[in-house]
């Protein structure tokens, strides 16, 4: 099993050393759930929301959020994204969420792209939370990541 990376030999908190990593493509992809009643599903989808679309915010969340990841995770690096996407979509349990995360660096976007599935589900539950006091944000994980050491793919 490899080592947290995060920690020095005694012990103590320190953000990962990549300076004499060289600069690769990286991708990462995350999704996850927001877990919403038939009647709030329902709202959105004919009515909207009172405070706007809540996909096509949620979106624009997800994308904003990304972007400062490092801002919001203390051992994060600061990386130019060379691109970010999230899709929200209406599904049977509510809404379905994607983000999409590319750069070329030293270190992977995994944390960006799992940093914009979150905030976008954060966006979804502020939107409905006046309709739907129990709503449930589920299953936010990494689906894919490649470039660097190691490939990922979710099983």
């Amino acid at each position: 099993m490899s080592e947290l990376s995060h920690f020095d030999e005694s012990g103590k908190i320190k953000m990962v050393d990549v300076s004499a990593k060289a600069a690769s493509n990286r991708r990462a992809v995350a999704t996850g759930r927001v877990l919403l009643s038939t009647e709030t599903l329902e709202m959105l989808r004919t009515q909207g929301a009172p405070k706007g679309d809540p996909l096509e915010i949620a979106r624009i969340a997800g994308i904003m959020a990304a972007k400062k990841t490092a801002e919001l995770i203390p051992l994060c690096h600061q990386i130019n994204l060379s691109k970010v996407n999230v899709i929200a979509e209406f599904r049977d349990f509510g809404v379905y969420l994607e983000a999409e995360a590319i750069t070329t660096a030293q270190t992977g976007v995994e944390m960006e792209a799992l940093t914009a599935v979150s905030v976008a589900a954060l966006t979804i539950y502020d939107m409905c939370k006046a309709v739907q006091k129990d709503i449930v944000i589920s299953d936010v994980h990494l689906e894919s990541k490649v470039g660097g050491k190691s490939d990922y793919l979710k099983d």
